[in-house]
């Protein structure tokens, strides 16, 4: 957790906090200026209230006690110069200024403590979001792994969209996937999947199986539910759970064989990256969406593809094609990638995050998680 800073810092800058610092002390003096050189039935000492209220939308109470101190004592000079400090004007606006500053002073207090009560629960969010979607590793046996996550929502680490890895005995296993959805909501679906993922996926155990586990992952939130309450709209609550569902790619990718198998349960195709040339891996037979089993066919087939040293499998979720661009045209992924199809993972991810923000005009419509896998050769044993 970052250390807690005082008054403005957190904020704006240092350069920047000195450039606003200015603005208050120079409205101070502008107006005690004028004030003095005004005519006697001319008065804009009133305007020195302005010092303080500005101040308190920024920086701290010191500082903005501060700041209404000063402009008290300028008032004072101007009673001084102008008249007395028994005039009865000028007491008045005394009295008006000191409390103006008092109050400023006790909301910017108030402003400080909220800020670091939202960054405290900030810095725990960003904590637990970073406990349920874990970094891949950048090597995974004769793989080279590299992941990128783009959240939709501002100040949101991560979504609806989750990946993962596991080793096994003779490879490594990944999954990537899309809960359907937005939020918190979005975030639990994707948490139950990535955990029964973890917990299953190191075993030696055929994709079918590990399917039906991510499946009854899903399905235990839908049971937690329950029956729906007494009174409420039984038709609305069926149809929430109905909806509830999860896109998903399931992938083995043995260590000492040239192919990758895997299991499409409705979740957008990854594509091959070989010699310059982008090959969507196309299921035939594409499972159901984890989640629907119950409504869809259950049947889980495991399709087999070409994977050898220096290819590179990109995996993706839709919040990469449905971007838009300012004429609302989808986001050309396997175009795109002919450009880059000989970098390296990390390479290739850093160009493709770029492009497609720019594409977007710095903002998504939905999660986009992006992870690419490229194969390199043996190395010696041991």
């Amino acid at each position: 957790m970052a250390p807690r800073r005082r008054a403005f810092a957190p904020r704006i800058s240092r350069r920047g906090g000195r450039l606003l610092l200015a603005a208050p002390f120079a409205l101070i003096a502008a107006v005690t200026v004028v004030d003095v050189l005004s005519p006697p039935e001319v008065h804009i000492g009133p305007f020195l209230i302005a010092a303080p209220a500005l101040t308190a939308s920024f920086a701290g109470p010191r500082m903005t006690a501060f700041v209404g101190a000063v402009a008290v004592l300028a008032q004072a000079v101007v009673a001084v110069a102008r008249t007395s400090l028994t005039d009865l004007n000028h007491t008045y606006q005394i009295i008006a200024l000191v409390l103006i500053s008092v109050i400023v002073t006790f909301f910017a207090a108030l402003r400080e403590r909220d800020e670091a009560r939202v960054t405290r629960l900030r810095s725990i969010a960003h904590a637990a979001q970073s406990v349920v979607l874990r970094p891949l590793p950048h090597r995974a046996g004769p793989l080279h792994i590299a992941s990128v996550y783009l959240a939709a929502e501002e100040e949101a680490q991560m979504g609806g969209d989750l990946y993962a890895a596991a080793r096994t005995a003779s490879g490594t296993r990944l999954l990537i996937g899309d809960a359907r959805g937005k939020g918190l909501d979005a975030i639990s679906e994707a948490s139950l999947v990535l955990g029964a993922f973890r917990v299953t996926a190191h075993r030696e155990q055929e994709l079918p199986e590990l399917v039906g586990h991510l499946e009854e992952g899903v399905g235990s939130a839908e049971e937690a539910e329950g029956p729906a309450a007494p009174g409420s709209d039984a038709g609305e609550t069926a149809d929430e759970t109905d909806e509830a569902f999860v896109t998903a790619l399931v992938l083995d990718i043995p260590d000492h064989e040239p192919v990758v198998r895997l299991v499409n349960c409705g979740h957008p195709p990854p594509l091959l990256l070989r010699q310059g040339r982008v090959i969507p891996l196309d299921t035939t037979d594409a499972s159901p969406p984890l989640g629907l089993s119950d409504i869809l066919s259950p049947d889980v087939t495991v399709e087999t593809f070409p994977f050898g040293v220096g290819d590179v499998l990109l995996l993706y979720t839709d919040g990469v094609v449905e971007a838009r661009d300012h004429a609302r045209a989808f986001y050309p992924l396997t175009e795109r990638l002919t450009a880059w199809a000989g970098d390296d993972p990390p390479t290739l991810l850093d160009h493709l995050r770029a492009d497609l923000q720019a594409y977007a005009g710095g903002h998504l419509g939905d999660d986009a998680a992006l992870v690419a896998v490229e194969r390199l050769a043996p190395g010696p044993p041991g």
